[in-house]
């Protein structure tokens, strides 16, 4: 690296970086999580515009961070690979008002995250919204990227325009996701819905973190007498945000449009048993394993009660062009089995 020749204003460029360092430094210790993003994006900021104004190189880059580190040696943030991080940090989030209103309110290894794994900017900012809400960690923020979050948000199957008032409805849409994830789970193709409900609750704090924050667990097979008979719920769920009960009925087959009117049957019973005057309408999530969306919409509308339909996998379905490029169970068993003997 000694050989290389340098831009002729490197070294104001990098006495002015160390002055604004320095002075970072000095006002906040590089303690507070904001100051530390938002020194990144600026040391980003203006590695992009050096690279766009004057051409600057990837060997002009990797001698900054040598002289950075050697500046700075008690900090660990500047070597080659985080400031391109930094610039492509610098590039992503270019209004620096977002950067400080939310963007900063993370920390920088949630931001690396978002930068390998989210390109689409609406999505990005999206997750760091969430992140914040929820004080995802960066293990967990990297678990809802990989699981499509953003893709399964609000996409159940509801009635809720018909049967809530608004924003409640709105509210709710945004509250159930298809499918859910539940990859933590490990169950036999013969499993019976006594045996789903059991790993559900046997991973309770996982379950509770696929479904999202407010949920409060009431019990399981929850028991209600109606007309002398007994009947239990899978699944009783208080949500905080909403003020209401949530029902949630497992079906480990296909949605049948008669699970619609068995569940509408219990939000009645649960209103009248379990609601409190302030509470709002009790809702209802039938989790089947498939359905059909068309005759989940039929099935819905002609139901009283607020109520959604969505899928649970156990695993994220493989991309289409990925199922094609891998072998079948008969290629692979042609090819791992014996050579035939002469």
């Amino acid at each position: 690296m000694s050989s290389l020749t340098l831009p002729s204003d490197y070294p104001q460029f990098l006495s002015e970086l160390k002055t604004h360092i320095r002075e970072t430094q000095v006002r906040a210790a590089l303690a507070v999580n904001s100051e530390l993003v938002l020194l990144y994006w600026r040391v980003g900021r203006s590695i992009l515009q050096q690279e766009q104004q004057r051409g600057w190189g990837a060997k002009v880059v990797d001698r900054l961070a040598q002289d950075l580190r050697g500046a700075f040696p008690e900090l660990t943030g500047f070597s080659s690979r985080n400031l391109r991080y930094m610039k492509a940090f610098a590039e992503a989030w270019p209004d620096e008002a977002i950067l400080q209103q939310l963007v900063a309110k993370i920390p920088w290894g949630h931001n690396v995250r978002l930068l390998d794994f989210v390109k689409d900017p609406t999505e990005r900012e999206w997750y760091v919204r969430q992140t914040i809400e929820n004080g995802w960690s960066r293990n967990v923020l990297a678990a809802q990227v990989e699981s499509g979050l953003f893709q399964r948000q609000g996409r159940a199957v509801t009635n809720f325009g018909r049967t809530l008032p608004a924003p409640q409805s709105e509210l709710a849409q945004q509250l159930l996701k298809d499918p859910y994830m539940f990859d933590f789970l490990s169950l036999g193709a013969d499993a019976q819905e006594r045996e789903l409900e059991r790993g559900l609750l046997d991973h309770v704090r996982s379950f509770l973190l696929e479904l999202g924050k407010g949920f409060a667990l009431v019990g399981s097979q929850y028991h209600l007498e109606v007309g002398g008979q007994d009947y239990y719920l899978d699944l009783v769920f208080y949500h905080l945000t909403l003020r209401c009960f949530v029902i949630i009925d497992l079906k480990m087959g296909d949605f049948k449009p008669e699970d619609s009117g068995k569940m509408n049957f219990y939000l009645a019973a649960a209103d009248d048993l379990l609601r409190h005057p302030t509470d709002q309408p009790t809702i209802g999530l039938v989790l089947c394993k498939t359905h059909n969306r068309v005759v989940s919409e039929y099935a819905l509308r002609g139901m009283s009660q607020p109520i959604g339909v969505a899928e649970w996998q156990l695993t994220r379905a493989l991309p289409a062009e990925l199922r094609r490029s891998l072998p079948t169970t008969e290629e692979l068993d042609a090819a791992l089995a014996p050579p035939l003997q002469a």
